[in-house]
């Protein structure tokens, strides 16, 4: 029997998931990284007298940079390439982390954190073109879901293994021991990783596999750009209807997910009761469902992929499914039983999470067929965006806590805000294609095509 096109050949190696293990790792210390200081703070507050107000400052600060330095970090992953982009952030990073043991006021830590945030923002691009240069499209979304998983793994070890640093060192050795991993990573990073033509692990297998799949491994050359579309500029991003969809529906995903990164212990506490002990055990269990989503979501994409779905359909199906699923947060604090608005946040929670590992995918799925890559670009403007509605979610959820004197209407907030995310991955965001084939900067169809394009 003649194997078809999508066959995969039998004998190919697994170095590309190696290379996806350790971006999933570096995003892992990315999160632990960044959650040490709201771990260590009671106890640094002894040295530095920060007031409550100032110590909200100080948390939020790196979210400044962090937002702002997402697009040009991802045009010089793109220029640069990841090798270099995504050692170079891990090592800023992690200078800053362990910076933080010489800050002696607010003046100094505020500082120290706004530069912890400018490398903290190449993380995520690199990432993506990571997943471009290595992962054939039928497998692009589970190995965005593995990056992506990095963010709820380094969340969840972040207060167990900070706080046993903590006893252990002290609050300072805790930042000098989390900053020891990211430069550990960064030289393992460099020795392992090359492009794909160049990694001399791989097999030849392999990368026939990857190439034939459409990763941009390096090795094959952009067609004239009348095949292979107009020439796309980094400028042109601005100008894309989809690009700007891509943000504003992340937009939508960052406000559900900031709630559990910010607000959801203090709920368990003050709405449902929970003691210490309850919220250590029960309060872990969301973060559990939602690593586990991350899987699912980009197995569940890849899988309708290899079933001859277009990769618009398995893309936005993916996403708006999700979507929908997390709008159960809104139905959290109408029950009066603890135990059930614990399973409607963990379901919550996962199917964010579901949406999320297509939602990263798609900065590679719409790269342009050009020399240059333009994925981390796309990515970094589309974190960028989505951050600014991360910072706004627990601002809103907490004032509307604060005036209601309940979580309610702060989570129904949330459950809008997603149904508003699935409008506009269906009516926004048109064809999930490169930029440039078919005329994708300008009119675009609307919600999910048929399954052939």
């Amino acid at each position: 029997m003649t194997p078809t096109r999508n066959t995969a050949p039998r004998r190919r190696g697994r170095i590309r998931w190696l290379i996806i293990g350790l971006a999933f790792l570096a995003i892992c210390i990315n999160y632990i990284d960044r959650a040490n200081l709201s771990v260590a703070l009671p106890y640094l507050n002894t040295e530095l007298h920060l007031d409550p107000a100032l110590s909200g400052l100080v948390l939020g600060a790196f979210f400044w940079t962090y937002s702002l330095f997402q697009l040009p970090l991802g045009w010089l992953v793109d220029k640069v390439g990841s090798r270099a982009m995504f050692a170079v952030a891990v090592v800023w990073w992690s200078v800053f982390t362990a910076a933080t043991v010489v800050a002696r006021g607010i003046g100094t830590l505020f500082g120290i954190r706004l530069l912890l945030g400018i490398g903290e923002a190449g993380a995520f691009p690199a990432s993506a073109r990571v997943v471009e240069e290595w992962f054939p499209k039928r497998e692009r979304g589970i190995a965005s879901g593995i990056y992506d998983s990095g963010a709820r793994g380094g969340t969840m070890l972040a207060v167990p293994v900070v706080t046993a640093l903590i006893a252990w060192l002290g609050w300072k050795g805790s930042f000098i021991a989390t900053a020891s991993l990211g430069i550990v990573w960064a030289a393992v990073w460099l020795y392992v990783y090359r492009s794909p033509h160049a990694q001399r692990w791989v097999s030849e297998g392999e990368l026939r596999y990857i190439e034939e799949g459409g990763a941009r491994t390096g090795r094959q050359q952009a067609g004239p750009e009348t095949e292979a579309g107009p020439r796309i500029r980094w400028r042109d991003l601005f100008r894309s209807r989809t690009v700007w969809g891509m943000a504003i529906g992340f937009g939508c995903q960052s406000y559900v997910i900031y709630f559990f990164i910010t607000w959801f212990p203090s709920y368990l506490v003050d709405e449902r009761h929970f003691n210490l002990l309850e919220l250590g055990i029960f309060g872990t269990i969301p973060g559990l469902v939602a690593f586990l989503g991350n899987f699912l979501g980009g197995w569940a994409s890849d899988a309708l992929i290899r079933r001859g779905h277009s990769v618009t359909f398995a893309r936005k199906a993916c996403i708006v499914g999700g979507m929908l699923g997390s709008t159960l947060i809104g139905f959290a604090d109408l029950t009066p039983s603890a135990v059930l608005a614990l399973v409607l946040l963990s379901v919550s929670f996962g199917c964010v999470t579901f949406a999320t590992s297509s939602i990263v995918a798609l900065p590679v799925d719409i790269a342009p067929e050009t020399s240059q890559s333009l994925a981390g670009s796309i990515q970094g403007f589309q974190n960028g965006i989505a951050n600014l509605a991360g910072i706004a979610s627990p601002a809103v959820i907490g004032w509307l806590y604060g005036v209601t004197g309940s979580f309610s209407w702060g989570l129904l907030s949330a459950a809008f805000v997603a149904i508003a995310g699935c409008l506009v991955y269906l009516f926004l965001v048109g064809r999930i294609e490169p930029l440039g084939k078919a005329k994708t900067l300008a009119t675009q169809p609307k919600g999910i095509p048929a399954d052939h394009e």
